[in-house]
């Protein structure tokens, strides 16, 4: 087996003493080393490998594992075998029963079939004596594949998949025959354990239109395809829907378990939201301070035993004596601070409630704009050495939050990916209490809330009778950075005599609350940019076309 998070090869010496290759460690380990330097190489194709083979999986999608380690050992093997002139062949004569031959069809064949011809063996050399001519065929173009897209496998492995389909159906029959065929070949179904995927959340370009039958591939069959149906629908007219696609998060999920990594839901989701909002980081803004401090040399101390080696000043202590005494004759440098040249500058903390109601998709299984949105703001503050109070909520004690503001990037995902499904009832205790106690030493805070109309909850009575009303001032006085909300409404909200739109008018009003009104989740991601660019405009950053105002 191989690992690829550190390059490893593990090799069974039982195992290779019960088969008798003691003769073949060459091969043997040329073929593992060739699974890292060739196919998959590492864990991004990994996962991409297994992402196209799954597309051409249905309802068998349990089985691109296997398939992806019998494609790259066909790769690897039949290079080592033409190229290098090892003994590929022999080994597979070891492993199969020549007294009891192979006469059905099935994936162990189809593998074994596929070999006899790429290397001409006679036929029956690796003991497949299959009498089935669309079997036959079927090797034939799996041969053809390997040799055709020898140096595109991630596209030749979609075809492949596509080309097993029909005899996978078949083994669910005869599972535990094919199983211990097939077991003792499998030495990179784990192999991506431990390690970060990326580049997996969007399709690759021509992901979704590769699941082509190598018999329909002009490219293994020699033929040209025909022209009347390739007039059907003119290239320059023809749609690719990988591109610019995303997969869901329950997609991401099963090609990341498949290679062997063992997350839960959640888990999966935080890795999902921490790469999905990775293009659209934006540098938080920053706050300038009254002005930078910078130490200044003020004379020299003595330097004593338990201070620490690097404060030494060795060339004024050998000066003052050339045998130096820890303590008598030991000298370190006295700083000062001093007010510097250039304004400092002073990271504005983030305190925002990320609405998980009934009306909110759930992050684990669908993409949610309000929790992708959530992750972009979060990780650009944390970027810019700000602190973020992270909390998710829906109804009467559905509430869950980070402990106070922290800069622990998995505990806020943790939390922005979270679903309740409940009811609409905001926190407001939560709001009062993060609150409550600030005072002028702390940072600026500034507050975000991403909903909807359930947002004016928050203006309802808490459970002690005091006023939202009142909470959502003190809050706003004492954060000193001014407050958001991005909410999914209609465009013409402000125009409306709904309870919830007077409320909102009140508060944008009277209170100061700067109200974002977003017709499309989707346009949260927008917003998400938009946020650090209009509050604190001191970094450049780049915008999208499309123009929010507080309307």
């Amino acid at each position: 087996m191989i690992r690829l998070s550190d390059q490893s090869v593990v090799v069974d010496l039982e195992g290779i003493e019960r088969l008798k290759l003691e003769d073949y460690a060459v091969e043997v380990l040329a073929h593992e080393i060739g699974h890292h330097v060739l196919a998959p190489a590492n864990a991004s194709n990994h996962y991409r490998l297994l992402a196209r083979i799954r597309q051409g999986l249905p309802t068998l999608e349990q089985h691109a594992p296997m398939v992806a380690n019998l494609y790259t050992d066909l790769l690897i093997n039949d290079r080592l075998q033409r190229q290098s002139g090892l003994r590929m062949h022999a080994i597979y004569q070891r492993l199969v029963d020549h007294d009891d031959p192979i006469r059905r069809p099935g994936v162990w064949a189809l593998y074994l079939r596929i070999y006899e011809i790429l290397w001409q063996l006679d036929r029956g050399a690796l003991g497949v004596m299959v009498e089935n001519s669309l079997f036959n065929t079927h090797a034939w173009l799996g041969a053809r594949l390997v040799r055709v897209y020898a140096n595109d496998w991630l596209t030749g492995g979609a075809r492949f998949s596509a080309l097993l389909l029909p005899y996978l159906h078949a083994a669910e029959q005869e599972k535990e025959a094919q199983e211990k065929a097939l077991q003792q070949l499998m030495d990179t179904q784990s192999a991506g354990q431990d390690c970060e995927p990326t580049g997996l959340i969007d399709f690759d370009d021509d992901e979704k239109v590769s699941q082509l039958h190598p018999s329909e591939d002009p490219l293994i069959t020699g033929t040209e395809p025909d022209e009347q149906a390739a007039s059907d629908t003119p290239r320059d007219e023809q749609i690719i829907p990988g591109r610019g696609q995303r997969r869901e998060p329950f997609e991401y999920g099963e090609i990341l378990r498949a290679a062997g990594l063992k997350l839960t839901d959640h888990e999966l989701a935080v890795r999902y939201y921490r790469e999905a909002a990775l293009p659209y980081l934006i540098p938080f803004p920053k706050r300038a301070a009254p002005q930078t401090l910078e130490p200044q040399m003020e004379g020299l101390d003595v330097w004593e035993m338990g201070d620490a080696l690097d404060e030494i000043d060795w060339l004024q202590s050998l000066s003052y004596s050339p045998q130096p005494v820890p303590g008598i004759t030991t000298l370190k440098r006295r700083y000062g601070m001093v007010a510097g040249a250039e304004p400092a500058t002073r990271p504005v903390d983030l305190d925002i409630y990320v609405d998980s109601s009934g009306s909110m998709p759930n992050p684990q299984q669908r993409i949610s704009y309000m929790a992708l949105a959530g992750a972009v703001i979060c990780l650009s503050a944390l970027r810019s050495g700000a602190r973020v109070q992270a909390t998710l909520w829906s109804g009467t004690h559905q509430c869950i939050s980070t402990l106070g503001f922290v800069r622990d990037e998995d505990s806020i995902l943790s939390i922005l990916t979270g679903h309740f499904g409940g009811a609409t009832a905001f926190p407001i205790h939560k709001l009062r209490d993060t609150f409550a106690q600030r005072d002028v030493q702390d940072r600026d805070c500034h507050i975000l809330h991403i909903s909807d109309d359930g947002i004016t909850t928050m203006f309802d009575q808490d459970e002690r009778g005091n006023s939202g009303w009142d909470i959502a001032a003190m809050a706003l006085e004492k954060g000193r950075a001014g407050g958001t909300m991005a909410l999914n409404l209609y465009r013409e909200w402000t125009t409306q005599n709904a309870t919830y739109a007077n409320d909102l008018r009140k508060a944008r009003d009277q209170q100061g609350w700067e109200i974002y009104a977003v017709t499309d989740l989707a346009q949260l991601l927008e917003f998400a940019r938009e946020f650090s660019h209009r509050h604190y405009g001191q970094r450049s950053v780049t915008l999208p076309s499309a123009k929010f105002n507080a309307e």
